[in-house]
């Protein structure tokens, strides 16, 4: 069951609903005694399954959600957050402009620190921070590996992987046919990469207190944000954790994404109900070898819907 955080915890979660549904219906003390612990032990234990709706208690008595009910409710939990991140991220779009225009208090421990700019080399600002070995550092990367400033940033990062700091980026499904190289030599000097459909912005974050990123969102402005204020910062990075959980990772050995992992991106994509033409875009791929894709994998999964294949595709753990 899918969206319930990180890899470890979903599944011990996962482990645990399937131990509590055969006890659906009987009351606490019952399920306890049959998993040989106390009635409060368990109840403390499925607390994040009723946060997710889940697992509810009535009466003492303990009630759980048939699995295709339970893997929606996590979905829509799970869709829910990255909604609240992406509309916190986008919120922020819209503030950021003030910063560069607005005169500071009067008592400067208020001002919010950062500014808006067009001006200024960005790689040599980014590389700049990155030499002053001030944490670790995300990338959300669309379209970077188009720049000739790449070399220059692939040193950058290479010389703070050997610092021992760690180095993390997102890129878009087409970078696998567009810049498979780059992909291979960046997981050779030590770059963690995630694989998502889509990527909506460029974005840095370097340690607590740096980040910069397109003003307004997205890859073709120039002007830019840049921000040092650590609250902002943390926002920014918690999106980015969020994105990273549900991206596939590329092996660092082969730089290429596994079957499953390709599998992933394209149920991704149908799980957010994209169309297919749009689906061909985002993972430079042919409407056709699109359409032959989503049809072979229902058929794999014995499924008639496209709703159906997500569900199954989660109680197998591709998602």
């Amino acid at each position: 069951m899918s969206g319930w955080g990180e890899a470890e915890h979903h599944s011990l979660l996962e482990h645990l609903y399937l131990q509590v549904l055969p006890g659906s219906g009987q009351r606490i003390d019952q399920v306890a005694a049959s998993l040989l612990i106390k009635p409060a032990a368990l109840l403390e234990q499925v607390r994040p399954l009723v946060a997710l709706g889940v697992v509810s208690v009535d009466d003492d008595v303990l009630h759980v959600a048939d699995p295709m009910t339970a893997t929606r409710r996590v979905l829509v939990a799970h869709a829910e957050q990255l909604a609240g991140a992406s509309r916190e991220i986008t919120r922020l779009a819209e503030i950021v402009p003030l910063l560069g225009r607005r005169e500071p208090p009067q008592d400067s421990r208020t001002a919010i620190d950062g500014d808006v700019s067009s001006e200024g080399d960005v790689p040599a600002l980014i590389t700049g921070w990155i030499r002053e070995r001030r944490g670790d550092l995300s990338f959300l990367r669309p379209d970077q590996w188009r720049f000739p400033s790449e070399s220059e940033m692939s040193v950058a990062v290479g010389n703070a992987v050997r610092e021992g700091r760690r180095v993390r980026a997102i890129y878009p499904a087409r970078a696998l046919t567009e810049a498979p190289e780059m992909l291979r030599k960046r997981a050779e000097i030590g770059e963690e990469i995630g694989v998502v459909p889509s990527v909506l912005t460029r974005l840095v974050i370097v340690g607590p207190r740096r980040a910069i990123l397109p003003e307004p969102l997205g890859v073709g402005s120039d002007r830019r944000a840049v921000i040092r204020q650590p609250s902002i910062v943390g926002m920014l990075q918690a999106y980015f954790d969020d994105l990273w959980v549900s991206a596939s990772k590329l092996d660092a050995h082969d730089g290429e994404l596994g079957q499953l992992d390709r599998r992933r991106l394209l149920l991704a994509e149908l799980a957010n109900g994209v169309k297919d033409e749009q689906i061909a875009r985002n993972l430079d791929m042919s409407l056709r070898t699109v359409r032959r894709r989503v049809a072979a994998l229902m058929s794999e999964l014995g499924v008639d819907t496209r709703f159906q294949a997500g569900v199954e595709a989660v109680r197998r753990g591709w998602l």
